[in-house]
């Protein structure tokens, strides 16, 4: 993605200029503390930023060589990104669900990932980088 983010929201934007520079560190200023991230690879909701930055950064590294964001919609308060990744040669979709407060700060990250084959290679790559 360019640096020309057009009219995205700028939550989406600074979301962007994230994943590009695979810098963990510019997620404390833009996931808020209550923030809760929802992975189908957990069962429970993992609250407060301090667990949202681990699995974002996780899944950053286990993602992030070969993520492409394909297609936006945008709400309000609310985006989903659909994308598409490959591991081991496998082929993933998904997509973010991201919601964020009046201060643009996200309030809560969910994923959904198919097929379930790339879920199960996801789920190990993402214990092995969160469990190292």
């Amino acid at each position: 993605m360019s640096d020309n983010y057009g009219d995205m929201p700028a939550t989406i934007a600074a979301w962007h200029r994230v994943v590009e520079s695979k810098d963990p560190v510019e997620l404390d200023a833009l996931l808020a503390d209550e923030c809760v991230f929802r992975s189908p690879a957990v069962h429970t909701p993992q609250e407060g930023k301090g667990l949202t930055t681990t699995y974002l950064t996780a899944a950053m590294v286990v993602l992030g060589p070969t993520l492409t964001y394909r297609r936006e919609w945008y709400a309000d308060d609310s985006a989903v990104l659909q994308f598409s990744a490959e591991l081991d040669g496998l082929s993933i979709d998904g997509i973010d669900m991201i919601t964020w407060g009046a201060d643009g700060k996200i309030t809560e990250f969910a994923v959904m990932v198919r097929p379930v084959k790339a879920l199960n290679k996801v789920m190990e790559l993402m214990a092995a980088e969160l469990f190292k």
